[in-house]
């Protein structure tokens, strides 16, 4: 660890609030790859918890920051500005019909699609969201409460009430769950947290079918499994079953806090004037980044590329991991993968990062891949030769 390093830690040490634990210092950033304080170069496999889905500093995106902070930063939402509306229609026309309420972060996200659920049942007497397990929503009380893993709700007793959890897919769990107090059902496409655990189509098309019948919303959290991640813009698109309601964060300006919530055109008037706010939700210089992003991406044939590049990834690890007893598969979409262990995954994750690649856990037992869409090839066979390397020693070392 380098001098900066040293007084950025005691700094952090003594003024930041512990709730992190940060494992080394990153100085700089480019594409798919970062610089630690000493100048050693990372293959970054992480994207900031798939954020930086354009990769560091992306040029297009870091212009539109720079114009529009010398225009307009922040108005609030009591005023128009040219740049939010310009962002909405392009999310809008890019999924399905509908309208967007902006917010900073997916838990904002998150806790705007619970209110809109609430307000849509409150008529009938109905509050309940049917959660999954496993599923991970935010770390807000309302969002820790919908959130199925149980280990980040402890210490924070009561849960907010009105949630129920069902088993991710498995519909008879989800049916049995459903009581005459139900008003959505609220899952993720791709698990993340839980594990990098993929919906299954038949089985979603059964909670389509069933929210449906019981005028129920049905809403998805793509707060890391969206804007690109899976090899379309939206995670629905990837598995063919549209919600109600959608929540986004992340990815979506590359980097900047933003959130937001589509709501189809059906129940865009669920929510009146008064009724939900966000003093930051949507400010131009958010916007102007986020704009650029989603040029980005569809310029630049990012999705083609996520989706050429996560089948590649597929391919490679899963043939690399088949000779390790303690590998029990490979599972994912696009550029969001794991390899699922039976056993914890950090000690593999800090190999990794000895050699060279930054990657996540998930549950207890993945190791997370989340790379840029850009990913070149050459980076992403240099990424593969270094988890060969660690999938060796960490194997040895057993």
């Amino acid at each position: 660890m380098g001098k900066i390093a040293e007084e950025t830690v005691a700094t952090f040490q003594k003024y930041i609030l512990p709730t992190y634990a940060p494992g080394m210092m990153i100085l700089k950033g480019k594409g798919s790859e970062v610089w630690d304080d000493e100048n050693r170069r990372y293959i970054d496999f992480a994207t900031g918890i798939s954020v930086c889905n354009l990769g560091h500093c992306h040029e297009g995106v870091s212009s539109a920051i720079k114009e529009q902070c010398e225009k307009l930063v922040h108005v609030s939402n009591l005023y128009y500005n040219e740049v939010t509306p310009k962002l909405a229609e392009k999310l809008i026309t890019s999924g399905y019909d509908g309208a967007v309420f902006f917010a900073n972060s997916g838990a904002e996200a998150n806790e705007g699609m619970i209110k809109l659920a609430r307000k849509f049942g409150y008529a009938t007497g109905r509050y309940e969201i049917i959660t999954m397990v496993d599923s991970f929503h935010g770390r807000t009380l309302a969002t820790l409460a919908a959130t199925g893993r149980a280990k980040y709700r402890k210490g924070f007793a009561p849960d907010v009430e009105g949630f129920k959890m069902a088993e991710f897919n498995n519909f008879e769990s989800l049916k049995a769950a459903i009581t005459d107090k139900t008003c959505a059902v609220m899952l993720e496409p791709l698990q993340g947290e839980g594990g990098i655990i993929p919906v299954d189509v038949e089985y979603l098309k059964k909670v389509r079918e069933l929210c449906n019948e019981k005028n129920l919303l049905l809403m998805y959290d793509e707060v890391q499994c969206g804007m690109g991640r899976t090899g379309n813009l939206f995670a629905w698109q990837t598995f063919g079953v549209q919600p109600d309601v959608l929540s986004m964060a992340k990815a979506i300006a590359n980097g900047l806090p933003m959130g937001a919530v589509v709501v189809s055109r059906k129940y865009c008037d669920v929510l009146k004037v008064g009724e939900h706010a966000s003093t930051f939700g949507g400010t131009p210089l958010v916007s102007a980044a986020a704009l650029a992003t989603l040029e980005a991406i569809e310029k630049e044939n990012m999705l083609e590329n996520c989706r050429k590049m996560g089948d590649y990834l597929m391919e490679k690890l899963t043939a690399m991991t088949k000779p390790y007893a303690f590998v029990k598969g490979v599972r994912g979409k696009g550029l969001m993968l794991g390899i699922v262990l039976d056993h914890s995954g950090a000690a593999l994750k800090s190999k990794l990062q000895d050699n060279g690649l930054i990657a996540l856990t998930a549950g207890e037992t993945v190791v997370r891949f989340l790379p840029a869409l850009n990913l070149s090839k050459e980076i992403a066979d240099e990424a593969l030769a270094i988890i060969e390397k660690s999938l060796a020693e960490y194997a040895a070392s057993l």
